[in-house]
């Protein structure tokens, strides 16, 4: 059985809808599978992956606006991605795929892996004609206490994000930057400190690793944090003891984390907070100059992106006799495959920016 791989990312407001040339990108792909700058369609289930604009039946890879909009006819996702797109957009027509689970749409057999990106995130694995599609969606290879870890699917062809596709991009321990963040707590026992982190994913996965170091104090929230907070909690991840941070005395916050989004770390919000050190969890904290320009006293490299070496070694391990790239920096992907003697591509696709707030 010939096996393809596919991650693609896309530009939330993108109108087109043409397919991408296939003289010009689509040779020795999937006849029965068609990149669009607004999607995949996948003809014979009559279903696109991630469109980014309304469908009438959309297999959805997780709950990242760029992956999931509202406005579908049907949505095919797991329990988790469902679960947070009625969060974010009003209850949905949808149909719950668990992990390892097959269904049948016009043909086409379709089983969701793990991704290891955000709680309930999935590889989309479409078999047809003799050939399995994978669509692979963001995804990391670190431990996440909050997700279950990414699953690698042996591919001929491998079409990988590159977010993170530069040697310079290698994450630090996960441990070691949360220690980082409580010594800085517990050496200013009369400040707070403020985490800038992505309300869906990063705020729950610091979360949880906090728990992890043995944190068990109260951590506060800022209002846009709340929400998302409670359902991860209805979904089973243990977060411990969450306070709203609105209407508390600054006094009662010394010596506390605060959690909210990286738009509040500057903003008027953020001043009735005891004198906060202020912090980021990112991948994009290793860019120094990124930090400075957020005014960030300690960047937290935490990313939920898979890192240089986890691209190159993801790409080792499902060995594919082609890597196509998109999504970030393909030039340097694509030139570490080609000296790897792995053909190789960049994809003209249509990608999102780069957003530091779900880095």
């Amino acid at each position: 059985m010939r096996v393809v791989a596919v991650t693609i990312a896309l530009r939330p407001h993108d109108q087109l809808a043409e397919p991408l040339a296939r003289s010009h990108l689509l040779e020795g792909m999937a006849h029965w599978i068609e990149p669009h700058p607004t999607g995949i369609y996948v003809r014979p289930a009559d279903a696109w992956i991630d469109p980014s604009i309304p469908r009438e039946r959309a297999l959805v890879t997780h709950g990242h606006a760029d992956h999931a909009r509202g406005g579908h006819g049907h949505v095919w996702a797991t329990r988790e991605t469902l679960a947070i797109m009625g969060l974010r957009y009003g209850t949905a027509s949808g149909t719950t795929v668990g992990y390892g689970e097959e269904i049948r749409l016009g043909g086409v057999t379709i089983r969701y892996v793990p991704a290891g990106h955000v709680l309930g995130s999935a590889q989309i694995v479409l078999t047809h004609a003799g050939e399995r599609v994978v669509v692979t969606g963001d995804y990391k290879r670190r431990p996440d206490p909050t997700c279950p870890p990414f699953e690698p699917v042996p591919c001929d062809i491998f079409v990988t994000e590159a977010t993170f596709g530069l040697p310079v991009f290698r994450h630090p321990d996960t441990g070691s930057e949360i220690d980082r963040l409580l010594a800085a707590l517990h050496a200013n026992p009369d400040r707070s400190v403020l985490v800038g982190a992505y309300a869906l994913g990063k705020a729950q996965r610091v979360i949880c690793e906090l728990r992890a170091r043995g944190h068990s104090d109260p951590i506060y929230l800022h209002g846009a944090m709340e929400r998302m907070c409670a359902l991860y909690a209805e979904l089973g991840v243990e977060m411990g003891d969450l306070r709203p941070a609105t209407g508390v005395a600054a006094k009662d916050i010394r010596g506390a984390i605060v959690v909210a989004p990286p738009s509040a770390l500057n903003d008027r919000w953020s001043r009735r907070l005891p004198d906060p050190i202020t912090a980021m969890a990112s991948g994009w904290m290793r860019v120094r100059q990124r930090a400075r320009q957020k005014n960030v006293e300690l960047p937290l490299i935490l990313s939920d992106h898979a890192d240089w070496d986890e691209l190159t070694d993801t790409i080792r391990e499902v060995a594919p006799t082609e890597t196509w790239i998109t999504h970030g920096r393909e030039e340097a992907l694509l030139h570490w495959c080609m000296t790897h003697q792995i053909r190789a591509r960049a994809l003209a696709l249509v990608g999102r920016d780069d957003e530091e707030e779900e880095g």
